[in-house]
């Protein structure tokens, strides 16, 4: 699938909190949110626009890793509206209009598929509200494998339409994407 760089994200890779859901798996997990592991900004924006500016801010931090996103390109202008109705301009900051821009995602080394949703200037994810990992495997039969991470991008697209279509993600996120998460440092 097609897929269009939403940027890169530097953040921590933690171990599961006890708040949430028990489903997760034991180790390091790996998130775009900062719901759930610490993202680092440069000051006014928390996504970088390229991998070297990116590296710079995870400088002399060996805790942080460098995480290059993709939106598949077909949900690029439903998020972007979804996005616009949460209260973010589309032509402000640096995520709106990347992927407005349609560049291509450029990392190889994908660690997995991360159910996300936009609510007023924050990124959720599935794993940060209360039992949706539950609720999404129960109803969907799809689990999330190495690093908290959906393998398979075809279950993960599954995974966020129905969490889209079941409304569960109410009052937080109402549109949820399967984001291609990438290591790029």
């Amino acid at each position: 699938m097609n897929h269009v760089l939403a940027g890169y994200r530097v953040a921590s890779r933690d171990a599961r909190q006890d708040w949430q859901d028990a489903g997760l798996p034991e180790g390091e997990l790996v998130s775009a949110s900062g719901c759930v592991m610490t993202v680092v900004t440069d000051g006014w924006d928390d996504w970088f626009g390229d991998p070297a500016s990116a590296g710079r801010a995870r400088e002399g931090r060996g805790d942080l890793h460098v995480l290059e996103v993709g939106i598949a390109a077909r949900d690029v202008e439903p998020l972007l509206a979804d996005v616009r109705e949460g209260g973010w301009d589309v032509a402000a900051g640096s995520l709106p209009a990347r992927l407005a821009r349609a560049e291509p995602v450029r990392a190889t080394d994908v660690l997995g598929f991360e159910l996300v949703g936009y609510d007023s200037g924050t990124w959720h994810t599935w794993t940060c509200l209360g039992g949706l990992v539950e609720d999404v495997r129960t109803a969907t039969g799809v689990r999330p494998g190495r690093w908290g991470l959906v393998q398979d991008e075809s279950e993960a697209r599954a995974a966020a339409d129905w969490l889209t279509a079941s409304g569960l993600g109410d009052p937080k996120v109402f549109f949820w994407v399967a984001a291609r998460l990438a290591s790029a440092g």
